[in-house]
């Protein structure tokens, strides 16, 4: 785990995102992953409060002015209830990207189905509401609550200190997570690493999933062919709630199977293993000195490793 004041990595996964915000005090939400670019996919799963975009980040993806992103254009006077913060701090991006999402579509102007962002976000959100985006950046990485949710999903080990980042770590790949979302009928890509919002023009519900598809098509475009390391997460209101309204208890039972397997997952992420296998280690080796194997057993595990290499 993190040492106290830093944040953590935290895989992006759909049943780590979900838990994160409950454990936040969200109400009636989840995540779920998109395998494809289809607009009638984000479509199903209606109402989508909008999605989270995983990338390979790449250095000369930073505008080549300070005016004008890529694609889209930069929003210099986006409206008072646009929640946008700066990103002064390294591993939260993930988290940062969910809030954009989050803390967007909490009231009856962005969506039909308002979010219910609990007594924690509130406050946070009512405290920082004038801020600038740097220092919104700055309370929401001094927020103990959103720090201590983000970090009870880091990837426990015993070995490496994930608040920290060697001179090896700057120069291997580097991920990247931005939140696209329709605020006021215009859809928003929210990049902590950019100076402003950027707008990707008129956008109503209805019209999101083509609109999000075909900004996102755009943006994998710019990359190198072959380029698959890509991950998509669409915010959805929580899907057991449509299905009691119509008493489909198909997904009522599909979606218990997941949520019992998401907290098993999460489960095993917060726990270290190794002093367990450390203890069965120490057992067999103990068994096979006492059987006189121990030399044998070695030289055996030595060649069925050498063959694995070969093959």
């Amino acid at each position: 785990m993190a040492e106290a004041g830093g944040w953590s990595t935290i895989e992006s996964d759909e049943g780590v995102f979900t838990s994160l915000i409950e454990n936040l005090g969200v109400k009636g939400v989840q995540f779920e992953e998109l395998i494809s670019l289809d607009a009638d996919t984000i479509r199903s799963l209606s109402p989508v409060y909008g999605v989270i975009f995983l990338f390979k980040y790449l250095q000369d993806q930073t505008p080549t002015t300070p005016t004008a992103p890529k694609d889209g254009t930069y929003d210099t006077n986006a409206p008072e209830n646009l929640f946008f913060a700066a990103q002064t701090i390294q591993n939260a991006c993930g988290t940062q990207a969910i809030l954009s999402v989050i803390l967007n579509q909490d009231n009856a102007a962005s969506t039909p189905y308002p979010i219910d962002i609990g007594r924690e976000l509130r406050s946070f959100k009512d405290f920082t509401a004038g801020f600038p985006a740097e220092l919104r950046g700055e309370a929401l990485s001094n927020s103990e609550t959103v720090r201590t949710a983000h970090n009870a999903f880091a990837r426990a080990s015993p070995f490496v200190d994930e608040t920290v980042r060697s001179a090896r770590d700057e120069e291997g790949d580097v991920y990247h997570f931005i939140a696209y979302t329709a605020v006021n009928g215009t859809l928003y890509e929210l990049d902590g690493l950019q100076p402003y919002p950027i707008s990707h023009g008129g956008c109503d519900a209805d019209g999101f999933p083509e609109k999000v598809i075909g900004v996102l098509q755009r943006r994998i475009e710019r990359y190198p062919e072959g380029e698959t390391r890509f991950n998509l997460m669409a915010v959805v209101r929580d899907l057991r709630v449509g299905a009691r309204e119509i008493g489909d208890v198909e997904v009522l039972e599909r979606e218990a199977r997941k949520r019992k397997a998401w907290d098993w997952e999460n489960t095993l992420r917060r726990s270290n293993f190794v002093g367990f296998i450390g203890e069965v280690l120490k057992g067999v080796v103990g068994m096979k000195e006492k059987e006189g194997k121990l030399d044998e057993w070695v030289q055996s595990a030595k060649g069925e490793t050498e063959r694995r290499l070969k093959r």
